[in-house]
């Protein structure tokens, strides 16, 4: 057993000010995934936590990665029969999270996920390397394997298939759109009085701002 208790850290990089921030979270988002992949130090600036609420009723996370944002919401592409898709499908409201240690910065998102359109999902699928595209389809996701030969194996056996041939999308593999309900804006601070900021939507279709404690 080992006790972490002593360790600590002075956060001391920035501050998040009412002052200098937009209107809407999805601006300062912007702001600060730039900020962030400008300063280095995070290889994959859009990598990000997915909770879901499982067919059993238990949290579950797991790191996958944000392939593009818009006013709308914010994209990525799973295999739906997964247990994080069917999760979705049960249950759309979901939570992302990034984790900018960096810059001593997160941001959690609650929010509603729902399939993109067939097109949003068959020119992703179209942009990737062949190896990604056979991998989709290779791979039963979320289920139980003999073994890692087992996957190579189908691989190997699609890659003679599809030789020469476009690959097109599976209808079980696609994105979703998590739409924003609330975004909260953490800035680490020094003595642990970090500046939380939390957006939430509006019936208006206008955004709050309010300050939180730590």
């Amino acid at each position: 057993m080992e006790d972490l208790s002593n360790y600590r850290k002075s956060y001391e990089k920035s501050e998040l000010l009412e002052s200098s921030i937009p209107e809407d979270p999805i601006n300062l988002f912007n702001r600060w995934f730039h900020e962030v992949e400008d300063f280095g130090g995070n290889e994959e600036v859009n990598a990000m936590t997915v909770a879901t609420i499982g067919l059993d009723g238990f949290p579950r996370s797991r790191v996958v990665l944000l392939k593009k944002y818009t006013e709308e919401g914010f994209i990525f592409y799973t295999n739906y029969n997964s247990e994080k898709g069917k999760a979705i499908s049960n249950n759309p409201k979901i939570c992302l999270s990034f984790f900018w240690h960096s810059m001593e910065r997160q941001v959690i998102i609650k929010g509603i996920a729902e399939k993109t359109s067939e097109i949003t999902s068959d020119n992703y699928f179209d942009s990737r390397p062949d190896g990604s595209k056979l991998g989709a389809i290779v791979s039963n996701q979320s289920t139980v394997v003999s073994s890692r030969l087992f996957l190579e194996d189908n691989l190997k056996q699609l890659e003679k298939e599809f030789e020469g041939k476009v690959i097109a999308r599976p209808q079980h593999w696609g994105g979703f759109i998590v739409k924003p309900i609330e975004v909260e804006f953490w800035q680490g601070r020094a003595n642990r009085l970090h500046d939380r900021i939390r957006y939430s939507y509006q019936d208006d279709f206008s955004w709050s701002i309010e300050r939180l404690a730590p």
